[in-house]
Parts: C-alpha cells; sequence; structure tokens
C-alpha cells in the first residue's frame, strides 16, 4: 500500500552560533518563511477525501486510504496491486496456493472475517477500524449487510457482472494504487502485441478449443471453457476459440459426458488446465486417462497443450496465464 504522502515543512534554524552573530549584526538573513519557501518539497498530496462511482453510486472515500478490508472477489485484485488488506475474507486454500510467495503473505497477515461474504463479523471488522471497505459479492448479499458495512467506513462496492478490466481499474482508483496497476497494464499489452506477432501464422490459421473441469464438476463430465482465461486469449489475442451465441448461457455451464470427448476431433489443438508444474490439475486428471482422449487427433500428434490459470480478474495472474499460453504455443509441433 502507497505510504500516506505529507507535504514535506522546512524547519528555520533555531540556535545561531556566536561568531554568525558577531560578523553579521544587523543582517538577519533570509527570514525563516522564505527558507521554508525554498526547501518545502514540491511532492503531490493526496486529497483528504475523494468522490469515486461503483454499483452504489458516488461514494466518498480518503484520498489514500491506509486500512482497506476487502470483501468476496475484491481480496485478490487488491493484493495483486501491492494492497495490505487489514481483514478479508476467505479464499479457498487452493486458491491461496497460487498466489505469488509475497501475496500469500500479506494475505496471511490479514484478519479472516469470514468463509464468506454473507458470514462477515461485524464486530470483528468494525474493531480493525478500517477506513475503506471494498466489496464485490452477488447485488441480493449486499443489499443485506449494506448498511452495516457503511455505518462502519466508506464502502464500494461492484456487482458480479463487472468485467475484469474495469474491475481492475476500479479496484487501483479507490485504494490509491494505480501506479502498480499502470506498470501491469503495460506489461499485458507488451505481452498481448508478442503473442501477436510471434505466433500470428498459427493464430489465424488454427482452431482452438478449450477443455476444463471444475471441483465441483459431476463425476465424468467436463465442459466446453469459453470463460476465464480462454476468454481472454480469444478476445485479446484473437485466437479462434469457441464461444456461446450472443445472449446465451456460457459453454462452460454445460456439463459434456466424457462419452463427447471424441467431438473435439473436429479441432485442430486443444488446451487443458495444468498446475503450476504443468501437470494436470487434479479434476483434470481423470479426463487425461479415458482411452478416448489418448485416442483424439491432436492428442496423438502432441497439439494437446496444457496451460496454467491461476485467475483471470486481475492482470497479475493474466500475465501468468499469457507466459504459460506463449510456451504452450512455442511447443507446438509444425503440422505435417
Amino acid at each position: 500500500m502507497n505510504p500516506l504522502r505529507r507535504r514535506g515543512v522546512a524547519l528555520a534554524a533555531t540556535l545561531l552560533s556566536a561568531t554568525f552573530v558577531l560578523t553579521a549584526c544587523g543582517d538577519d538573513g533570509e527570514d525563516s518563511e522564505s527558507a521554508a519557501a525554498k526547501t518545502s518539497t514540491t511532492a503531490p498530496v493526496a486529497p483528504k477525501t475523494r468522490t469515486v462511482k461503483a454499483d452504489n453510486g458516488s461514494i466518498e472515500i480518503p484520498g489514500d486510504p491506509q486500512r482497506v478490508a476487502t470483501i468476496g472477489n475484491t481480496t485478490l485484485p487488491f493484493l495483486d496491486v501491492g494492497g495490505e488488506p487489514i481483514g478479508l475474507t476467505a479464499e479457498s486454500d487452493s486458491t491461496v496456493a497460487l498466489l505469488p510467495e509475497d501475496q500469500q503473505a500479506r494475505y496471511a497477515a490479514a484478519t479472516n472475517l469470514a468463509p464468506s461474504a454473507d458470514e462477515v463479523d461485524m464486530e470483528k471488522l468494525a474493531s480493525l477500524k478500517p477506513d475503506l471497505i471494498l466489496a464485490q459479492i452477488p447485488d441480493a448479499e449486499f443489499e443485506k449487510i449494506e448498511e452495516q458495512l457503511q455505518a462502519i467506513a466508506p464502502t464500494v462496492f461492484w456487482g458480479l457482472d463487472t468485467e475484469w478490466k474495469p474491475f481492475a481499474d476500479a479496484i487501483a482508483e479507490a485504494s490509491n494504487t494505480t501506479d502498480a496497476l499502470s506498470a501491469q497494464k503495460t506489461g499485458f499489452a507488451d505481452k498481448i502485441a508478442k503473442l501477436q506477432e510471434t505466433y500470428r501464422e498459427t493464430i489465424d490459421g488454427t482452431s482452438f478449443v478449450d477443455i476444463s473441469r471444475w471441483e465441483s464438476s459431476d463425476p465424468g463430465t467436463f465442459a466446453i471453457a469459453d470463460i476465464g482465461c480462454s476468454e481472454i486469449a480469444r478476445d485479446e489475442v484473437g485466437m479462434d476459440f469457441p464461444e456461446a451465441a450472443e445472449g446465451e448461457d456460457p459453454l462452460a455451464y454445460t456439463a459434456l459426458p466424457f462419452e463427447q470427448l471424441g467431438d473435439l476431433s473436429k479441432y485442430d489443438v486443444i488446451t487443458y488446465p495444468v498446475d503450476a508444474e504443468g501437470q494436470p490439475t487434479e479434476p483434470f486428471a481423470a479426463v487425461v486417462e479415458t482411452n478416448t482422449w489418448k485416442a483424439l487427433p491432436a492428442v496423438k500428434a502432441g497439439r494437446a497443450l496444457g496451460v496454467f490459470c491461476p485467475g483471470n480478474n486481475s492482470y497479475g495472474p493474466v500475465l501468468q496465464y499469457l507466459d504459460s499460453l506463449d510456451r504452450a504455443l512455442a511447443s507446438l509441433p509444425a503440422e505435417e
């Protein structure tokens, strides 16, 4: 978190040497006000308060918040821009394990307010004396606790339909961490440009499909993942991944039986989830063990690519995904 910026104050000397007094008799030199004007810092000072717009209206917040509590989906994006939450709602152990070590340390240092947003311990939250609360949870849940939260500290809320880029911008604006975000956005733009330049021929002439399984998936099922990280590859990099028709639910919402893995044979390249070590994620391991998977043309040709996606709601994890995608595309064998 950025330290509070304070106006530098130059102090005039309070004691004069005897020699100076004797040799400069009658000459007061520069007065203290003039000296202060010359030596004071010109660094900008954050305003005491400012107003941000969010899904719950225009909220007056501290100019440079120092004690930020995060509820729901705001925790990870805040950590990603260097934030140090004083309190937060818990993330799953598997999610925390994917964070860089410094973010894990800041997560562990914060007070755990509840396992989920609808169970926030308001007394514990109030005892932390936050000067700003950030929240992204379902609208219905927020409506139930909004009044309590606002009574504790200014609360900025975003609904679940907020796209990841505007969400990252909003988190950084509210928490006064825009410098860190700017560096991330520059890295993101550079990475997208590199991928497009390096793999232009592959991007233009290849059909891709991203498939996945999650911990919550029914046994014997998988899904075509048209949301999450593959959405970034499609919309930002320009890769040809399938997506749901406009107005329809995402393809990822439909569980498909393993028997339909054979339908993936029409795609040139398949991407699937792996962990940080490059191994299939635990839920997806059941897919790669099937004979149907092993018989797919893309799998047999070495054109099934494991890609690591630690998250897709802020620039840090998205950049990790793009790095993994870069390595995966570089490993593609030439078509015969």
